[in-house]
């Protein structure tokens, strides 16, 4: 049986961008196969009870210096983003609802974002420049609107995430081999070894 592992991740999570940049790699060592799980982060520290690391500024500040030389190692650009934190709701609602009709544009969405909001530093919390951004990219903005505004699709996106805190999920990314769980995309040599084992 070919094997898998879990992958819970929210646009707006710094290091969540760093593992997706990784994904390919670790599928390619392991040949185990990704399962996307969008979730809603915000949701995920309300009901832990968890808060951003940014929130306390000394950590803040260490986690920016260490998360760039993570992505130097990886060989992956990376900018702080000056509008952080950016509010994901729609954007998740929108790889979810790209997920749930199994468009095969949903990686292309998710690089899109993730390379919008930590390579170039763009503002996804403004509309006009989300739009601007999903048309460049060969998207149709309002119709990827109708899909996040789908009852089904912000049903979806909840559940995930309900489903994520029942599981332990506090924060992002969070990986699952079976039901080992890995937090924190520097826990990817972990990943691959339990994958391999």
């Amino acid at each position: 049986m070919k094997k898998t592992f879990d992958f819970y991740f929210d646009f707006g999570s710094l290091a969540a961008y760093l593992a997706h940049t990784q994904l390919p790699n670790i599928c390619a060592q392991t040949g185990a196969t990704a399962n996307l799980l969008p979730m809603l982060l915000g949701g995920v520290f309300q009901a832990t009870g968890n808060s951003p690391p940014m929130t306390v500024p000394a950590k803040g500040k260490y986690l920016i210096i260490d998360m760039k030389r993570f992505a130097d190692s990886y060989g992956v650009p990376l900018n702080f983003n000056p509008f952080f934190p950016i509010i994901t709701t729609t954007l998740m609602r929108m790889v979810t609802g790209l997920q749930m009709r199994a468009d095969p544009q949903m990686q292309h969405f998710m690089d899109t974002v993730y390379t919008a909001i930590w390579v170039e530093g763009s503002n996804m919390n403004d509309a006009p420049v989300v739009v601007e951004v999903l048309a460049k990219a060969g998207f149709d903005p309002q119709e990827l609107l109708a899909l996040a505004n789908d009852q089904a699709t912000k049903d979806q996106l909840k559940a995930v995430t309900i489903r994520a805190v029942e599981r332990g999920v506090f924060g992002a990314p969070t990986f699952f081999v079976g039901d080992d769980i890995y937090w924190g995309q520097d826990r990817i040599p972990q990943v691959k070894a339990a994958l391999m084992a």
